[in-house]
């Protein structure tokens, strides 16, 4: 439910002449435990609609945004954006994160695809055995299904 939803039964709880008090003045009404949806999301939740809302964008070696990315180009800025700090291989993103299981494994985790011990891709895990990911050369940001059993899944913290 969105703050707006709850509007008027937070307008019924506070009674109709305060809340026309409140709105009279430019104020907000504020309860205990009523946060908006921006404030309600994760860091990772955030970095997931960052990957989103870059959809379309082209692939390029060695690019970290706004507008051209790689791999991990796309993990670093999407979490830059939602207030977290990642390094800038796929490899090192693998490093500094808590490594999880499948079965532990949310919406907006990093999902990291390798081939014996070496990292070789990252993509943000969207949910239903998907990712947000920029591909390759060629290729642009899009949310595609996980086609391999060689990965491993890694928390930003």
């Amino acid at each position: 439910m969105t703050a707006l939803n709850r509007v008027p039964s937070l307008m019924a709880r506070a009674g109709t002449a305060s809340a026309l008090t409140i709105a009279a003045v430019g104020g907000s009404i504020v309860a205990p435990g009523v946060v908006s949806d921006a404030e309600a999301a994760s860091p990772a939740t955030k970095a997931l609609q960052v990957a989103a809302s870059k959809k379309g964008s082209p692939y390029k070696w060695g690019a970290t945004g706004p507008k051209r990315f790689d791999c991990s180009g796309l993990t670093l800025y999407s979490f830059k954006k939602a207030g977290k700090k990642l390094p800038r291989t796929a490899q090192a993103q693998y490093n500094k994160t808590k490594h999880i299981s499948a079965k532990s494994r949310k919406a907006g985790d990093l999902v990291f695809f390798h081939s014996g011990s070496s990292v070789y891709h990252v993509g943000i895990y969207a949910g239903k055995g998907k990712i947000w990911h920029s591909p390759k050369s060629g290729e642009v940001v899009k949310r595609e299904k996980i086609w391999t059993k060689s990965v491993w899944y890694g928390r930003v913290r």
